[in-house]
């Protein structure tokens, strides 16, 4: 019996708590945690800069590409009011607004939009 508990405790002794490898794949996850944390942080962030942009009289983009001025936001039902048009406005989810758009982005946007034919005149796109 007592040479049981010897060879017992000799293997005990002989193998390392933690082997290289061990050490290794604890050292990626932490890594990897790190790195989900942070861009946590960064959409958050970005998330809370859009917000501060979002105000009634800006232009803005939905998730599906209309263009219009922002006129109203009803915190309480999660819907805005968009004007895409004189007089014609479309009530959407909060969530569709994806992004304000500045002044040179709309004109470069319009500009994208255009196509100009071989005569050097420009039409619009339906």
């Amino acid at each position: 019996m007592h040479l049981l508990s010897q060879t017992a405790n000799e293997n005990a002794q002989a193998a390392p708590m933690f082997d290289p490898l061990t050490i290794g794949m604890l050292l990626i996850l932490a890594v990897l945690i790190f790195f989900m944390f942070r861009n946590s942080k960064k959409r958050k962030a970005q998330a809370a800069q859009l917000q501060d942009k979002m105000v009634p009289g800006a232009q803005v983009m939905t998730n599906f590409g209309m263009f219009g001025l922002l006129v109203a936001i009803d915190e309480d039902t999660n819907e805005a009011l968009i004007e895409v048009a004189p007089g014609t406005t479309l009530r959407v989810h909060r969530q569709v607004l994806a992004r304000v758009v500045e002044d040179e982005t709309l004109d470069e946007t319009i500009a994208d939009d255009a196509e100009t034919t071989g005569d050097g005149t420009t039409t619009e796109r339906p």
